[in-house]
């Protein structure tokens, strides 16, 4: 693998940067840079301006409308949005959902739903685990009865990523118990306004309402929400989550914060000199920076394969949230008692910690609280490795 950049995509990273720099609002970069709650706007502003520029969906095919960029193009589209402050495009219906519909979904919700995906009409939400069934996704008992036109849907899903936004869910249900318990089950697209669906907050740890629980009871879904055959949902399921733990590496962002780690280290003083000049914290640091580097060649070798992403992408899981685990680790380290847990709300509000430390100690500890779940969610790192195990290495 040839690692320099050509000049085409030298050029390409600076049409990019141009252009996130310029488009990007102040106000929403100032809040992921300075790890602050964002809202819905937010999310859905950045996105409608990327639709606008024929930007939101680099991974799409042109036939619905994406850029069909390439891997290299890709990468460097995520890295420059990383690093200039830009939210992460949610990915629930755009590089979730919208890669199993254009694969297996019908003539007709691919007409209706990728447009909608596309201009954010639609917000996704993803329904796979829950109670008791998360890293036995298999175990779920969502069951979900074939009646006539329609299946009628009873169970919970739960740690469901920003729910309460969700107008449309992607499901896994259960639609024959009699066989293996992969093959009973089938993916659903329901729409969360249909009487019977009930959504309820999980606070987290952070006092961040971003997951919850999400109910059916008794709800009716058209039979035409089915995506592909019945009983393959699982097939389907494994292909999405390929994708979604692609997108988890996240290097954009874990560059960015490495800089801002290194920065922070720069001025916090530990003996009467910077923390970075101590050998034993800039080792740690360092030591992160080269698996970060590592990551991304590897990130860089899965996206540049010719077919979907596979087990491999496993690895690439594993290694990012490490890595992201390891930056809210150091940066809690380098604030010391500055790092002290805060009221969301009274930050929102415009306090900005002076009495207790500099404004950029103020989000330390919800933002290590917060990547506590990253080890978890797409799969847990214990699974993956047993991934890894059994599909790459054929141990």
């Amino acid at each position: 693998m040839d690692l320099n950049y050509t000049k085409e995509e030298q050029a390409f990273r600076d049409e990019v940067h141009s252009f996130v720099r310029d488009n990007l609002p102040k106000d929403i970069a100032g809040k992921v840079l300075h790890h602050k709650r964002l809202v819905k706007d937010d999310w859905e502003r950045w996105q409608k301006i990327l639709y606008k520029k024929g930007w939101v969906a680099p991974n799409w095919p042109k036939e619905y409308g994406g850029c069909a960029w390439s891997p290299i193009q890709q990468h460097i589209f995520d890295e420059e949005c990383g690093y200039l402050g830009a939210p992460r495009v949610m990915p629930f219906g755009l590089v979730m959902v919208a890669p199993v519909i254009q694969h297996f979904g019908s003539k007709w919700q691919k007409e209706y739903y990728l447009p909608r995906i596309l201009s954010s009409e639609d917000w996704w939400a993803q329904g796979y685990s829950e109670p008791g069934s998360g890293s036995d996704l298999a175990s779920l008992k969502t069951k979900a009865v074939r009646q006539g036109d329609h299946y009628v849907v009873d169970g919970q899903k739960t740690w469901t990523t920003l729910g309460q936004y969700a107008n449309m869910i992607f499901c896994l249900v259960r639609t024959d118990s009699t066989v293996k318990k992969q093959e009973g089950i089938s993916f659903l697209l329901v729409d969360m306004k249909l009487p019977g669906v009930t959504v309820r907050p999980i606070i987290t740890l952070d006092e961040e309402h971003e997951v919850n629980e999400v109910f059916f009871d008794n709800v009716k879904v058209p039979a035409e929400n089915l995506v592909g055959e019945e009983g393959k949902g699982w097939t389907y399921a494994k292909f999405l989550l390929g994708h979604e733990r692609t997108g988890i590496a996240r290097v954009g962002e874990s560059k960015r914060e490495l800089e801002q780690l290194k920065a922070i280290a720069a001025k916090q003083l530990r003996n009467g000199k910077p923390l970075m000049e101590d050998p034993r914290f800039r080792d740690r640091v360092t030591g992160v920076e080269v698996e970060l580097m590592a990551l991304e060649i590897t990130l860089l070798r899965v996206l540049s394969s010719r077919t979907k992403p596979g087990p491999e992408a496993s690895i690439l899981k594993i290694k990012g949230t490490d890595v992201q685990q390891a930056l809210t680790e150091l940066t809690m380290e380098a604030m010391g008692p500055y790092a002290l847990p805060f009221r969301p709300e009274a930050r929102d509000a415009g306090w900005h910690g002076e009495p207790v430390g500099p404004e950029y100690a103020a989000s330390a500890a919800a933002v290590y609280f917060n990547y506590r779940k990253t080890s978890i969610y797409g799969g847990s790192n214990e699974i993956q490795r047993n991934i890894i195990a059994q599909m790459v290495l054929g141990l």
